[in-house]
Formats: C-alpha cells, sequence, structure tokens
C-alpha cells in the first residue's frame, strides 16, 4: 500500500489492494475514465456530474434511471458511452402496446430445410446487448416494465421454463420524461429499488448550452477512440469489491439509510413528518460501492465520507417515498435528503 493510504485515519485495517497487479488496475482505470470523458467531450458537452454519474455506474456494475425533459441528449449520452466503449448497444423504445416478448425474446416454429420438420428456435429480443437503453420506461404498463426486473438483478432472462444468461457486462439504462406524466405508468417501487442511481439531467447553464447549438449546427463527424473494453469493465467492477472501507465510513452509509425510515429512532423529526416509507438496504450498498469507485476514480484506495455523501443524492431521491403532506406542499426527496445530510452525524474513528 502507498504511504497516502497508511496515514488515513479512516481506512480500514484490512488492506485489500496490496498486489501490484491490484495496483496497476487502480492506475488503468483511473486513467481508462479520463479517457473515456475525452472521447465523450467530442459529442457531449457539459453536464459532467451527469457523466461522472453514468460511469460511477459502469465500474460498479449497477443500472440506472435518467430523468429529462426531451433534447437534454440522454439517449446521445449513453449510445455515445456505448460506441466509445465498443459495446453491442440496444435501444427499447418503450409503449402502451410493448409486450415482454418484445424484450426478452420468443421461440418462434422454424421449419429445418433439410429435413422438413418444425421446431422451436430462440430468437432473442434487444434484451441480449452490452448497454441496453430503456426509452421513456414509464409509457408501457407494469407487466412489460417488469421483464427488465430478471435482467437487471440477475443478468439473465427466462422464458418458457428455460434460462438464458446475458452477455458480460451488462447495463440497463432507463430514461423518463418528467413533463409528460398523461398516459404514463409510474414503476414500481420494487422496480425502482432495483436502478442504483436515479440521476436528473437539467437544462445547461447559457455558455454550455451555447456551445450546444453551435456545434451541432455545423458539420460533425467525430472520430471516437475505445480506450477501455468490455473486459477492463469487468476486471473494473472486480476491483471496486476489493476497496477497503473503514467501520465509520461503513456506519456513516447505514446510519444515512436507517435515519430516512420514520419508524426508526434516529429518523429527524423534520424527515419523519413527510416520510411515508424510508430507503431498502440496497441505499446502503451503493452508497458503499459507488463510494469505492468514486474513491479509484480519484486516485484513491481507501472510501472517505466525502464518497458517501456525494452519492447520497442520487442514491436516495428515488427510493425515499413521500407521503400526501410533503406532495402537497412540494417537499421532494432531495430536500429531505438535504436534511438527513445536515442531522446525520459523522462517527468518530473509534466506534
Amino acid at each position: 500500500m502507498t504511504d497516502r493510504v497508511l496515514t488515513n485515519p479512516y481506512v480500514s485495517d484490512v488492506a485489500d489492494l496490496e498486489s501490484p497487479d491490484d495496483l496497476a488496475l487502480a492506475d488503468k482505470m483511473k486513467a481508462g475514465r479520463e479517457q473515456i470523458l475525452t472521447e465523450l467531450r467530442k459529442v457531449i458537452i457539459g453536464q459532467q456530474e451527469v457523466i461522472d454519474q453514468v460511469l460511477n455506474t459502469l465500474f460498479v456494475g449497477g443500472n440506472s434511471l435518467i430523468v429529462g425533459a426531451p433534447g437534454l441528449a440522454k439517449t446521445l449520452l449513453i449510445h455515445t458511452l456505448a460506441r466509445v466503449l465498443d459495446l453491442k448497444f440496444s435501444r427499447i423504445q418503450f409503449t402502451p402496446d410493448l409486450m415482454p416478448s418484445d424484450i426478452t425474446g420468443t421461440d418462434l416454429v422454424q421449419e429445418d430445410q433439410a429435413t422438413g420438420r418444425r421446431q422451436m428456435v430462440f430468437a432473442p429480443g434487444p434484451i441480449f446487448a452490452n448497454i441496453v437503453l430503456a426509452d421513456e420506461i414509464n409509457r408501457t404498463p407494469p407487466k412489460t416494465q417488469s421483464a427488465l426486473l430478471e435482467a437487471m438483478q440477475e443478468h439473465r432472462v427466462t422464458i418458457q421454463g428455460r434460462t438464458y444468461n446475458l452477455d458480460e457486462p451488462f447495463y440497463v439504462f432507463a430514461t423518463q420524461n418528467p413533463i409528460e406524466l398523461e398516459g404514463t405508468y409510474p414503476l414500481p417501487e420494487a422496480q425502482l429499488d432495483r436502478f442504483m442511481y436515479h440521476i436528473v439531467i437539467d437544462h445547461p447553464p447559457y455558455g454550455e448550452e451555447y456551445d450546444v447549438v453551435r456545434t451541432t449546427t455545423a458539420l460533425q463527424d467525430p472520430k471516437l477512440e475505445r480506450p477501455v473494453t468490455g473486459e477492463d469493465l469487468i476486471a473494473f467492477q472486480r476491483l471496486v469489491r476489493k476497496v477497503p472501507v473503514a467501520e465509520p465510513v461503513m456506519r456513516h452509509a447505514l446510519d444515512l439509510a436507517r435515519a430516512s425510515r420514520p419508524k426508526s429512532e434516529t429518523c429527524p423529526d423534520n424527515v419523519k413528518k413527510w416520510v411515508a416509507f424510508g430507503v431498502s438496504v440496497r441505499a446502503a450498498q451503493y452508497l458503499v460501492l459507488g463510494g469505492k469507485a468514486r474513491a479509484l476514480t480519484s486516485g484513491r484506495y481507501h472510501v472517505s465520507f466525502d464518497d458517501i455523501r456525494a452519492l447520497a443524492h442520487p442514491v436516495m431521491r428515488h427510493r425515499i417515498i413521500t407521503n400526501f403532506h410533503a406532495q402537497s406542499e412540494g417537499i421532494t426527496t432531495d430536500m429531505l435528503t438535504d436534511r438527513l445530510l445536515e442531522a446525520v452525524p459523522l462517527p468518530r474513528s473509534g466506534m
């Protein structure tokens, strides 16, 4: 381990990134992130926080929900990312008439030209890709939305009693339009909870929006390099899980999650009155995993309190369920997350 890790008071006693191979891979992961950013910047202008959260999703091996108004390059970002990584990309346009088999695939009757016999042959659906974009996922009924659940959690699909594994790495990025609510089907909480992050993409500031208009109304033919492969991403995901986390940092992630639950003794009064249900255990898990990836891509081999707190909003905003009083008074989950960050103290290193 390097001196910068050993001298940190919040480093775990167990040093997991000790081998030269792991340290070299950590350096490659940090450099790879910078190279991916360089390539994305050839197409995507601004939205640094959004890109950071998308890349963090990749390095952890999760799935994320991206919410924003039309025309903010949600689809372009994910498609460009797939091109930069040279991964198979699939876009599924979710509509009210979309069926589960339209996503997962189905068995078809085919005739063998040589024997004339008919047999059932599985025709894979668009879920069989490395990066799947579920576009406007809330426009299709829950039955079809749920076709993604097994794929997101288990990286496999089951059709007619047979299970098919999906190629690794595998990611689902879903988009939603927060403006048009008529004719939409809100995602069930069980499915929302499977998304690592709820990423909010907003209109860029004036200067960035000017650059978007200027560049997109001229001829464009960017040459994209491919600095990171799918095999690299799989290796990065394994490496992330080796990053040590000190007990006080781990406790802080858990304290934030538990304080969001109104029945918890640690839930602040100014949060309890607005919340129907707090976050699940997955919130604490993703705070820690996301913190590990954030640490590595920042050149550190340990997770800090800042890593945990920086990810609180994208991890918790779709997991906190507000009650009627909060909805009627315009209290958002981001506001409640702010109050949790203010109210939950940092543990002492000696805990």
